[in-house]
């Protein structure tokens, strides 16, 4: 589902500025299932963005959001990214196709503050020294 892709500096930069953007979507809600959503989008797009770093792209098929968290995960050697990643990927099938799920407040604090963490490691990685966050 990955495929060898040359991406330009400004490209990548979009694709952080985009996480970027649905972080701070999820930081302003007061709604449990608005920032677990934007909080997910966020990490697909920082996936998207650490890949793209590594000249690699995801083709949309069944699967790539699997493929997209272990491969953050694996990129920035945080195995936590994959545990997290996958709960939170099942939760978002579970509400889709499942009949909707509840995430509480507690659960949608964590998950804001575990997404800060990923997005400061994921921003070392891909800017070095260039802060954006």
């Amino acid at each position: 589902m990955l495929e060898r892709f040359k991406f330009s500096e400004r490209q990548i930069e979009n694709y952080y500025e985009s996480a970027v953007k649905d972080y701070r979507i999820a930081l302003k809600s007061d709604i449990q299932e608005v920032i677990f959503k934007f909080c997910y989008d966020a990490l697909l797009k920082l996936a998207i963005a650490v890949c793209a770093r590594n000249g690699l792209r995801v083709k949309a098929r069944q699967g790539h959001h699997i493929e997209l968290i272990q491969k953050i995960a694996d990129l920035l050697k945080n195995k936590d990214i994959k545990i997290v990643g996958d709960e939170m990927r099942a939760k978002r099938n579970l509400d889709i196709y499942g009949g909707g799920v509840l995430i509480s407040e507690k659960e949608a604090e964590e998950y804001l503050k575990w997404l800060k963490n990923i997005m400061v490691q994921a921003e070392d990685y891909l800017f070095e020294n260039k802060k954006m966050l």
